[in-house]
């Protein structure tokens, strides 16, 4: 286990996991004790107590200074940093007074949608850029400067531009990703091996059947590790948005929670943020291993095909629900609803096709 760039064995591994976990939790427990201010059974006395009226000043001051000597310690406050139970036990009480259900879902459509735009807006400009030199030469600096850019320093520039509204929230998120995004999608377009290339070329491919069966494939293959990276990007810049806009959101509900001393209900919200991360994350990582199996699997098995149609159906029902709102009208409750029973018959049919596909991997 000290061997420089040393394995663990699967025991090891999920060992020293958990215990890797319990050693934080503790120390995350020790700190919250240390920062623990006591709590005192004392009141300060109100001035508007008739025993009190006769008294003056300094009298007060003694009197009151004696009972906050006597006060015994009855707790602990933790004001500063609340304890892992502290952070549990206020999950009951978000979903019971806090709406966190519905600021999570705001939350994560917001998101969504901005990585929508900023996913159509990189491929656009970074497929120009890429592929002809006349707009390489002419943006690839530039587009490269962006980068550099204190994204949050622009947040007043996006309100002005956009207003307050969710509109400027997914502009300002979709910015934050895609000035990250176009230069790695160049960078992808200028990977893709001669190898490949020579051999559609020498096939007869046109530039039209190239660019379809070898530069799109390997470019979003290896593009969909990059928006892994970029998660944690999007769940910062969409909490910034938030905490300007406090109309909803895991990042309003945040700020406010803040505003009321809520340290437990603040942490409790910032785990929740992690779990969502962790959990698009493994999205990714499932997208990654059916749509491009080439990269995990040494043969095709069953049931990719099915699941593969699925998960076009679920993205294209994602697509026409932010698109169609912008190019025509249409009433949300009907919206919902067809986008809901797409999206289930699509879901079933990826069931369907990971159930073949588990028995094809279990032959193989």
């Amino acid at each position: 286990m000290f061997e420089l760039r040393g394995n663990l064995t699967k025991t090891q591994n999920i060992t020293l996991g958990i215990l890797g976990a319990v050693l934080l939790i503790g120390l995350w427990w020790l700190i919250a004790e240390m920062l623990a201010i006591p709590a005192l059974d004392y009141r300060a006395p109100s001035l508007d107590d008739p025993a009190l009226q006769n008294l003056n000043r300094d009298s007060l001051l003694r009197a009151d200074s004696i009972q906050f000597a006597n006060a015994k310690t009855i707790g602990k406050i933790y004001k500063i940093l609340p304890t892992p139970l502290h952070v549990v036990q206020a999950y009951p009480k978000l979903l019971a007074d806090d709406s966190l259900p519905m600021h999570t879902v705001h939350s994560v459509w917001l998101n969504l949608k901005g990585y929508f735009w900023a996913i159509l807006i990189s491929f656009l400009i970074g497929g120009l850029i890429g592929f002809i030199p006349l707009f390489r030469g002419l943006f690839s600096r530039p587009v490269d400067a962006m980068r550099y850019l204190p994204i949050s320093a622009l947040t007043g520039l996006f309100m002005l531009w956009f207003g307050l509204g969710d509109n400027m929230k997914v502009a300002f998120l979709a910015f934050g990703i895609f000035v990250y995004m176009i230069p790695v999608i160049v960078q992808r377009i200028q990977e893709v091996e001669e190898v490949h290339l020579t051999t559609v070329y020498t096939l007869g491919a046109g530039n039209w059947q190239t660019l379809i069966s070898v530069y799109l494939p390997s470019v979003l293959s290896k593009f969909m590790e990059d928006l892994r990276v970029l998660t944690a990007i999007s769940w910062t810049y969409i909490i910034i948005a938030e905490i300007l806009n406090n109309t909803g959101g895991l990042g309003s509900l945040i700020y406010w929670l803040a505003r009321r001393d809520k340290t437990d209900k603040v942490f409790a919200v910032l785990l929740l943020i992690i779990l969502i991360g962790i959990l698009q994350d493994r999205l990714f990582v499932y997208l990654d291993k059916r749509l491009f199996p080439h990269k995990h699997y040494k043969t095709r098995v069953e049931g990719l095909k099915e699941v593969q149609t699925g998960i076009y159906i679920v993205l294209a029902v994602f697509a026409l629900s932010v698109l169609l709102p912008i190019m025509v009208t249409i009433p949300d409750g009907l919206l919902l609803q067809g986008a809901g029973l797409l999206t289930l018959a699509a879901v079933g049919l990826i069931i369907m096709g990971e159930i073949k596909l588990g028995k094809g991997l279990q032959a193989v």
